[in-house]
């Protein structure tokens, strides 16, 4: 009787801690299955963008300078952003070697010239001595033969002269047209190869801005479309443009193409180096709708947003089709439509499936149904 007693009591002891432990279950359920806030914004329709390339003025032709020879630079003669006029020396090449090569074809074509004087005089004398039948026809020819040798022999070496007289002068690399000495790639007593850069001539005339352009917009632009441009140094002094060039080609490590804006340099007097920007109005496709920045979120490079079911206040992933990305917002050129409403921050924190509570930016809750999916 008293063991039953004593179980009767532990059993009513354990009730209270029991019915403890299942309400707070129960909370932390009901904490759980609370839908958590999310801002929620419907698309806008999308108008005119403008965008906004910074680049920097350049000239128009800026031809690479090298010697036309290998060799060891024994002077430089100009420095970075020195002004030249055509013709002018800009470095000099050790001509020691170039000099010893002209002294030998000089000596090669004195030795010519005396070989062809005698063979000369010797096909003179064998001519008479035919003409008396005096030797037969097979020695006049031999000596004709002699004759025509010295003669290629003499134009050989006179062209092997004039060979070494214009490598002797590529010694000396001169400026091909006035310009600006943009570059120096090369300095005294270095040992250059033919061909290799030695300066980068900015030549005066036309001038230009390069731009990069991002892959995804390459398509919004054409050789000949017009842009307008602006110098930093003089804000507020817009001015007119022209896309004279754009690469076929991406470069490899930022995957951007290069372009080439041209301008009237004598109505705008822009310097060398001057940095600017590049402006165009982009419009986008009919019934293309935008939304914020923060609204679009991304899945292996795959694009989507995530959109309000207003029925049950679920969300859903919804893959989209973006446009060029403005400063704030971003084209939608398929997949949403006007009335659907879209997560507009924190997407990053979301599943697919997932109850909200659908709130404004301040913050206040949105009755959505199906009578407000067309509002704003």
């Amino acid at each position: 009787m008293a063991r039953s007693l004593t179980l009767t009591g532990a059993v009513a002891a354990a009730l209270p801690l029991c019915l403890a432990l299942a309400a707070c279950s129960q909370k932390e359920a009901d904490t759980a299955e609370q839908p958590r806030p999310a801002i929620v914004v419907q698309p806008q329709p999308a108008g005119v963008h403008r965008q906004v390339y910074p680049g920097e003025v350049h000239a128009r032709y800026e031809p690479d300078l090298a010697f036309r020879i290998g060799g060891k630079i024994s002077r430089r003669l100009v420095q970075e952003g020195d002004r030249v006029q055509r013709g002018a020396p800009l470095a000099e090449l050790n001509a020691d070697d170039l000099q010893l090569e002209l002294d030998s074809a000089r000596a090669q074509l004195d030795s010519a010239q005396s070989d062809h004087h005698l063979a000369d005089s010797e096909l003179e004398r064998h001519r008479s001595l035919l003409e008396r039948q005096l030797i037969s026809q097979s020695q006049f020819d031999t000596v004709q033969s002699r004759f025509d040798a010295s003669a290629a022999q003499l134009k050989r070496a006179r062209a092997n002269l004039e060979v070494a007289r214009n490598r002797a002068g590529y010694a000396v690399l001169k400026a091909p047209r006035d310009g600006v000495i943009a570059r120096r790639r090369a300095e005294a007593g270095q040992v250059v190869s033919a061909g290799q850069t030695v300066f980068t001539l900015a030549a005066d005339g036309e001038r230009e801005v390069r731009i990069d352009l991002p892959e995804q917009e390459i398509e919004r632009f054409s050789v000949g479309q017009t842009v307008t441009l602006e110098l930093w140094s003089r804000p507020g002094e817009p001015f007119r443009g022209q896309i004279r060039e754009l690469s076929p080609a991406a470069d490899p490590a930022s995957r951007t193409y290069e372009a080439r804006v041209a301008f009237d340099n004598g109505e705008v007097k822009a310097e060398l180096g001057q940095s600017a920007r590049v402006f165009t109005n982009t419009a986008e496709r009919r019934h293309a709708l935008s939304i914020p920045l923060a609204a679009l979120t991304a899945d292996d490079g795959e694009p989507f947003v995530w959109v309000l079911d207003p029925d049950n206040n679920t969300l859903h992933k919804t893959p989209v089709t973006a446009g060029a990305f403005g400063a704030e917002r971003v084209p939608v050129l398929a997949g949403l439509e006007p009335h659907h409403w879209v997560v507009a921050a924190g997407t990053q924190l979301l599943r697919d499936g997932q109850r909200v509570r659908p709130v404004d930016r301040m913050n206040r809750p949105l009755e959505i149904g199906l009578s407000q999916t067309g509002q704003n």
